[in-house]
C-alpha cells in the first residue's frame, strides 16, 4: 500500500502542497489530476523522496520516505516529467546501465534488460542512440528503466504528455497490462487518461485535494456528466467557473 499523509512542501513564504492525503493499494490505476502549477510535481517528487517534504510523510510499501529512505525508494519505479537519460548511449546500454545501478549483475542483469526491453516494445530500436530516437520511443525507455527491477509502486509524472495517438496507445497499453500486480499512480492533466486507464481519479487545485473517487463518481458532480466539466468547476472557482 502507497499511504500519504498530510504532505506539504513550502518554497519559502509560498505553500505549493498543503497537507495532501491519500491512499493507493495493489490494482489500483489512480490519476493525479490539476491544472499546471496545482503541485502535481511537488507532490509525486516528495512521495518518490527527490525533494524532501517541509512536515508530513510518506509509507512506501510499510517504508518511511523520510526516516528510511533507501528501502522506500526500492520499492519505487520512477518516471518523472521529462525523464532524463544518456543521449550518446543506445538503449540496450542505458537499461544495462540501470541494472548495475539497481545492483544487478551477471545472468539476472541481461535478463532483466531483455524483459524490459520486451514489455515496452524496444526490439526495434535498441541498438540506436537514446538522441536519435523519437519521443515516443525515448519516453517507453524511460519506461524501461522505470520497471527494469519490477517495482511494485509505479509512479508516473505525465507519461502521454507530448505524445502522438499511437504512440499513446502503446504507453497506455503498457500500464493496463501492468495494473493488475502493481500500485500505479500517475501525475496528468489529461482528462482521457483517467478514462483510459485509471480506476481512481485525485484532483488537486491550489496545493489541495478537492476531489476524489473513480472517474464515474467524478461525472456524477456535474448535470453534464462530463469529466472536463467537473475539473474546470473545482480548479478555476471563482466568477468564471460559475459562469461557464
Amino acid at each position: 500500500m502507497l499511504e500519504v499523509r498530510e504532505l506539504r512542501k513550502s518554497f519559502g513564504s509560498f505553500e505549493a502542497v498543503k497537507g495532501v492525503s491519500f491512499t493507493v493499494n495493489k490494482g489500483e490505476v489512480l490519476g493525479f489530476l490539476g491544472p499546471n502549477g496545482a503541485g502535481k510535481t511537488t507532490t509525486m517528487r516528495m512521495i518518490t523522496g527527490f525533494l524532501p517534504p517541509s512536515a508530513g510523510t510518506a509509507i512506501v510499501n510499510g517504508h518511511d520516505i523520510t526516516t528510511h529512505p533507501v528501502q522506500a525508494k526500492g520499492q519505487i519505479g520512477y518516471l518523472p516529467e521529462n525523464a532524463p537519460s544518456y543521449d550518446s548511449m543506445t538503449v540496450t546500454d542505458f537499461l544495462g546501465f540501470t541494472a548495475e545501478v539497481r545492483g544487478f549483475r551477471g545472468s539476472e542483469r541481461r535478463d532483466r534488460v531483455e524483459a524490459a526491453i520486451k514489455q515496452c516494445r524496444l526490439e526495434g530500436v535498441r541498438r540506436q542512440a537514446i538522441d536519435t530516437l523519437s519521443k515516443g520511443y525515448r519516453q517507453r525507455t524511460c519506461f524501461a528503466q522505470a520497471i527494469l527491477h519490477d517495482p511494485p509502486i509505479l509512479i508516473m509524472d505525465e507519461p502521454t504528455d507530448g505524445l502522438d495517438p499511437n504512440q499513446k496507445f502503446v504507453v497506455r497499453e503498457m500500464i493496463r497490462k501492468m495494473a493488475a500486480q502493481k500500485i500505479i499512480v500517475i501525475s496528468t492533466h489529461i482528462l482521457e487518461e483517467v478514462d483510459s486507464v485509471c480506476t481512481r481519479a485525485i484532483i488537486i487545485a491550489n496545493g489541495t485535494i478537492v476531489a476524489n473517487g473513480t472517474p464515474q463518481e467524478l461525472r456524477s458532480k456535474s448535470p453534464t456528466g462530463r469529466l472536463d466539466d467537473v475539473f474546470r468547476r473545482l480548479t478555476i472557482g471563482g466568477e468564471e467557473a460559475r459562469n461557464d
